[in-house]
């Protein structure tokens, strides 16, 4: 399993709340389909200003598309910051409680 982990920095705070909103909103069926992601995790800092996107995808095909896709996609709305990074990972561990 594959991880591309996405950062912004300068956001505002209610922007950020009122962003993951609206992506839980567009996606409650599911991702789109050209991004076949296998889960997807918003992390928020509202004091900060920051913010992380992590997005999990079963192999390294699926991970080059939706980078793809992700690449090419912007967050509903204006005051997310700057994005400042986009990393790849390779999961060692899944936990889940």
């Amino acid at each position: 399993m594959y991880a591309r982990v996405a950062r912004w920095e300068g956001a505002d705070a209610q922007t950020m709340k009122r962003t993951g909103e609206e992506i839980n909103a567009d996606t409650e069926s599911g991702p789109p389909e050209s991004l076949p992601a296998k889960r997807f995790l918003l992390l928020h800092d509202l004091e900060g200003g920051r913010a992380i996107a992590i997005t999990l995808f079963e192999t390294e095909d699926d991970y080059a598309k939706g980078d793809e896709t992700l690449n090419s996609m912007s967050p509903p709305g204006e005051g997310m910051g700057q994005r400042v990074g986009v990393e790849k990972y390779e999961v060692a561990i899944e936990l889940e409680a």
